[in-house]
């Protein structure tokens, strides 16, 4: 009992120092993240949680994205029907979280959805579709969750598929062109007035997170198998008490 009252302690203490004051000069969203202590957690080992915060992290990357490309190109949130561009931001992020296709592409799912999205000849909602397709991707890599917990197994290779997929969708984003020569979307912008490479950074974040889970999935796995060989090794115990 002396030693659960002992973690007890640690883990509120670790609450409290969790909310001190930022270094000068930093925001909220400049700094590491992580959410409340709840009792779903007890359900998740600590590469559970590793796993549940970068699905969290890459979703709120969609969402920047959503809403950048938005007020790059703000013919496509009109497509929507929304009264205003927050109106269309905030269906867009509910879709993120859903991981849906916009309503003229229901029934395709992730890389279906990018396909259509990249087409030069669709003539919907380019953002909504783009960054849904990304969506539906990435948590259909996920095995269609975007929280963890111990009885869940995840493939290593469809991670890093959905990494590569974002590689591409980048790329092809960047570098094709409608009928008459534009770009399909506004995104990063150097010229001699302006120089705008946040969606470059944003992609960047999203493919390094999906490539470090890749990573983690496999690492994860072979340690259970390195740990269950040493324990047979050194003939580890298991304590009772």
């Amino acid at each position: 009992m002396k030693r659960i009252r002992m973690c007890t302690a640690i883990l509120f203490t670790a609450a409290a120092l969790g909310g001190c004051a930022l270094p000068q000069g930093a925001t909220e969203s400049s700094r590491p993240s992580t959410e409340e202590l709840s009792i779903e957690q007890f359900a998740q080992t600590d590469f559970n949680r590793t796993v549940s915060v970068a699905m969290r992290d890459n979703l709120e990357s969609l969402a920047r994205l959503l809403e950048k490309l938005y007020r790059r190109n703000p013919a496509e949130w009109r497509k929507t029907g929304a009264p205003d561009i927050e109106t269309a931001i905030e269906q867009g992020r509910k879709a993120i979280r859903e991981g849906r296709a916009p309503p003229e592409l229901a029934g395709l799912r992730d890389i279906e959805i990018l396909s259509v999205a990249l087409d030069p000849n669709y003539r919907g909602d380019r953002v909504g579709a783009f960054v849904a397709g990304m969506a539906s991707t990435i948590i259909n890599a996920h095995d269609g969750k975007t929280r963890f917990y111990v009885t869940d197994v995840l493939n290593a290779q469809h991670v890093y598929n959905a990494a590569r997929n974002v590689e591409i969708a980048a790329w092809l984003l960047a570098s094709k062109r409608l009928g008459d020569g534009r770009p399909l979307l506004l995104a990063n912008e150097i010229s001699d007035g302006a120089t705008n490479l946040s969606f470059e950074r944003e992609f960047g974040q999203l493919i390094g997170r999906l490539d470090l889970i890749a990573n983690l999935l496999d690492e994860n796995l072979r340690r259970v198998g390195i740990n269950y060989m040493q324990g047979l090794l050194f003939f580890n115990f298991l304590p009772v008490r």
